[in-house]
């Protein structure tokens, strides 16, 4: 028996199954058991497959019921937004599109040389050995184009490449273009703020709250400026128009509110388009000759301002007393100091009146105003007025005013007409606004301000009968002296004109000048300062050169276009009566 249970243990595996009571054993053949192992495995890969559709039908249901997970859901910060800029109106200057840039995570790219070939159809002007370099790079992430368009996009999808995909941005857009590029400025590719007051937006704590990650899609407030769209056409169009005309190097103007210090308008040319501020040559280089456009005359530039400087040495004088409206000084003959002659242009060789000194424009008469209140005080007048430091304004980038390190009498003399410092041409309107106003020095703001707020912010510089004195003198100059090629008829311009010896190399060039106007209006009761410049002309009204005949011209146009704009009313008649036209 023992050796036959051998034998059949030997031949076939051998199950004893007990029951309940464990009395009865059952022996399971060879055949049997593979059979019942069989069923065992089928109902574990059956279990095993049924596991895996059932995970697969509920990632289907969940992505079904989630929403579509954007390209740029793959990075910690959305796209970043910037609060539109609207003039003081709520017309458009600045706002955020929404666009698409391209990139790859060159570890997919399989043929970098296919793909190259595949974009440069949809991509013009794409940098071949560039993008192939970064498809060749083996890193998880690499912009290949930024900001494409609709039909780029489409183009790039239809080509179905593996590896690039889309990440969602914001393009800045400027509706004006060149209008008022020097004031909005412009933004990089990643949409920060480079110059103007969009780079201003920024220092204000916009990229602090861009890396906090707070201007995702979250609009924000608009941000209102104080210029006037339509006033600030104007002005562009003038100065650009002049500069062409007058065959100049460069031109600009100011619009500036005498009681606020709001810069209402503000332009210089040449200048350049925002939305496009490099620009790209055929042969891949930048356009150096384009970017010098960025360079804002008005307020990043310092230039001797020639005889507008006359306003406030005059003004010097008759508030500290020195002289008054009634006040004869000698300019019978040059003056001789320091080895130099010191003389006027077209003088009139005789005694002249204080008005007739500013109608007449006498260096003569302006260096024997500056001689009688003295160096130091000269020195100190024109910084009370903001002349000789840097101003403080919102604009980002603005000049620092040159002087010489030591006054000597003969800096003072040639300071008192504007040779000898040099400033910018907006500080110089606003140094201007105070001599009309009523004597209060306003600090310029390119925001809305009203005359309460400007009042916390400005200071009394000289007293309110000097700047009586000074409207006098200005009216006085824009009726009968180089002023009245800036006349509008109805609106009373008056101010002086400034006509400066051009400084190249450090030396006063004989024959290139730079030209300025500064104006007021209406002079009964000056509302707003308007100032003009002209760099270089070769040309100008009647073939003259000097501010008279072009930046006067200036002047005359930005107003008789503007003032209606603003809200001034035109004036006729004798004594500033209204002229009524009869009903018809």
């Amino acid at each position: 028996m023992i050796s036959f249970i051998v034998r059949l243990k030997s031949r076939a595996h051998f199950v004893v199954k007990s029951d309940l009571a464990a009395k009865n054993a059952t022996f399971m053949g060879a055949g049997a058991y593979r059979k019942m192992q069989a069923k065992q495995r089928l109902g574990i890969i059956i279990a095993g497959f049924l596991a895996v559709y059932v995970l697969i039908g509920a990632r289907l249901v969940q992505y079904g019921l989630t929403d579509p997970v954007m390209t740029g859901m793959i990075f910690s910060n959305p796209a970043a937004s910037r609060p539109d800029i609207v003039d003081r109106n709520g017309e458009l200057l600045a706002t955020d599109l929404n666009t698409i840039s391209l990139y790859a995570d060159a570890r997919r790219i399989v043929d970098a040389d296919e793909v190259v070939e595949k974009l440069a159809f949809v991509i013009p002007n794409l940098d071949w050995s560039d993008t192939y370099r970064k498809l060749r790079s083996r890193t998880a992430f690499q912009w290949l184009k930024r900001q494409l368009t609709p039909k780029q996009q489409a183009d790039i999808l239809a080509l179905g490449i593996p590896g690039i995909g889309f990440r969602p941005e914001k393009r800045r857009f400027y509706p004006g273009g060149v209008t008022a590029s020097h004031i909005v400025g412009h933004v990089n590719i990643d949409n920060e703020g480079l110059a103007g007051m969009e780079r201003y937006l920024d220092q204000q704590g916009l990229v602090d709250l861009r890396l906090a990650g707070l201007t995702g899609g979250a609009p924000l407030e608009p941000v209102r400026v104080s210029i006037d769209l339509r006033v600030q056409n104007i002005v562009r169009e003038v100065v650009a128009n002049a500069m062409t005309a007058y065959k100049a190097e460069a031109a600009g103007g100011v619009v500036l509110d005498v009681e606020t210090g709001e810069v209402l308008a503000m332009a210089s040319v040449p200048d350049y388009d925002p939305n496009e501020p490099s620009r790209t040559l055929p042969d891949g280089s930048v356009d150096k000759e384009y970017e010098k456009g960025w360079f804002n005359r008005m307020s990043n530039a310092t230039f001797e301002m020639g005889s507008t400087f006359k306003s406030f040495t005059l003004a010097m004088g008759l508030d500290e007393g020195k002289i008054t409206l009634n006040s004869v000084v000698d300019a019978t003959r040059p003056i001789r100091i320091g080895g130099f002659t010191i003389k006027d242009f077209r003088g009139k060789n005789r005694q002249l009146t204080i008005p007739e000194v500013f109608q007449y424009s006498s260096n003569i008469g302006t260096a024997a105003v500056a001689d009688k209140v003295g160096i130091e005080s000269h020195q100190q007048f024109l910084t009370k007025l903001g002349l000789l430091s840097k101003m403080e304004t919102e604009m980002p980038g603005v000049a620092t005013p040159t002087q010489p390190k030591i006054w000597k009498k003969i800096n003072s003399v040639t300071i008192s007409f504007g040779h000898g410092v040099a400033t910018t041409p907006l500080q110089t309107a606003v140094a201007a606004a105070s001599l009309i106003n009523g004597g209060t020095l306003v600090p310029p703001t390119f925001l809305p301000r009203s005359r309460e707020q400007a009042a916390l912010v400005s200071r009394s510089v000289i007293k309110e009968k000097t700047s009586e004195d000074m409207r006098y003198l200005f009216n006085w100059n824009g009726v009968k002296g180089s002023g009245r090629g800036a006349q509008v008829d109805g609106f009373n311009v008056g101010g002086k004109t400034g006509t400066a010896d051009k400084v190249i190399n450090g030396r006063y060039a004989k024959d290139i000048n730079f030209n300025a106007f500064v104006a007021a209006f209406p002079m009964d009761k000056p509302k707003y300062i308007v100032l003009s410049i002209i760099d270089a002309p070769r040309t100008g009204e009647h073939g003259g050169r000097t501010a008279a005949s072009t930046a006067a011209p200036m002047i005359k146009e930005i107003i008789g276009r503007a003032a209606p704009l603003l809200g001034v009313r035109p004036r006729f008649g004798p004594a500033g009566d209204p002229y009524l036209l009869a009903d018809y």
